[in-house]
């Protein structure tokens, strides 16, 4: 089975394998790591195609998870599974309140000042501890702002893909 990428949520990433029996190591991205098993059904990404993959079993370890895949029995299958992002359809996420945000709607958003000068686009975000940081790239470098809304982020507009924020351009 197949979907469209645009309707996909990129929520971990299979970085190696696990043994000889098919097992695989999961880095995750969602807040707990164990969460992105509570998301059923996932999808692999293989040749640039999103597949339906079942989840047979998985366990916490000491260095992150690992899990087993239907179909993925052997280490050279689960090898092949490298670098492969993990994924949900979006209408499988809960929904958000007011001012809460998938980073992955904030990615590619363009950041300008209150004053009207364009940052660039946000690139990515990091989780710091302390609060999570929009890296805005642009031509000539990047920012690096702290999420923290009402203080730095003023407004995020996911309609018109802006997100204004109070900050010195050249910071």
């Amino acid at each position: 089975m197949q979907t469209q990428p645009d309707s996909m949520i990129v929520l971990g990433k299979v970085t190696g394998a696990f043994g000889v029996k098919g097992w695989v190591k999961i880095h995750s991205y969602t807040a707990k790591m164990a969460d992105i098993f509570n998301y059923q059904p996932l999808y692999l990404s293989v040749n640039k195609e999103w597949q339906v993959v079942k989840l047979v079993s998985y366990q916490a370890q000491a260095k992150g998870l690992v899990a087993q895949f239907e179909h993925v029995q052997d280490r050279d299958l689960a090898l092949k599974l490298t670098g492969t992002d993990i994924a949900v359809q979006r209408s499988q996420l809960p929904s958000l309140d007011a001012g809460e945000y998938y980073w992955s709607d904030l990615e590619g958003l363009t950041v300008v000042t209150i004053a009207g000068v364009v940052l660039g686009k946000v690139d990515h975000l990091v989780e710091t501890g302390a609060n999570d940081v929009l890296v805005v790239k642009h031509t000539t470098g990047e920012h690096w702002l702290p999420w923290v809304m009402d203080t730095v982020i003023q407004r995020v507009d996911l309609t018109t893909g802006l997100i204004e924020v109070d900050w010195d351009p050249d910071f």
